[in-house]
């Protein structure tokens, strides 16, 4: 099931933010996030239990995926898939385009991605400590 995190969701999006290492719980306060307007993030729920999600924030005609993980036991499952496709299916009609960054050597990541259409815009140096990254956009 996919659906927007509440409060009871935080700690678990931490754990799994941990996969990033601690830079995410320092670089992102989900209660803030809770009620900020642009911010959003979905949770995929499996067994009772959150094992993926994606954060992104929306303006009125651009949505920048921020982080997207799935749990270690969790992948290979269409869970990153579906969280894409829904977030895309859900997409006010104003979104003209969606962006995001990603790992030079993030091989399964930008096959992901490009399976929905995105493509590779420009090369960000430097982006993460000693690694380059895609900048990949959609128009829609």
């Amino acid at each position: 099931m996919i659906r927007y995190f509440t409060l009871e969701d935080i700690n678990r999006i931490y754990e799994l933010g941990d996969y990033f290492g601690e830079s995410f719980r320092k670089t992102n306060n989900l209660a803030k996030i809770y009620n900020d307007l642009y911010t959003k993030i979905l949770v995929y729920e499996k067994d009772n239990k959150v094992v993926g999600f994606l954060m992104y924030t929306e303006l009125t005609e651009t949505v920048d995926i921020i982080d997207i993980i799935v749990d270690e036991k969790y992948r290979h499952q269409n869970i990153a898939s579906c969280l894409i496709d829904y977030l895309i299916s859900g997409l006010p009609h104003t979104v003209k385009l969606m962006t995001l960054e990603v790992r030079v050597s993030n091989t399964p990541a930008i096959n992901l991605y490009s399976k929905f259409g995105f493509e590779i815009v420009n090369i960000r140096k430097n982006y993460y400590i000693n690694e380059d990254a895609y900048l990949m956009g959609r128009r829609f």
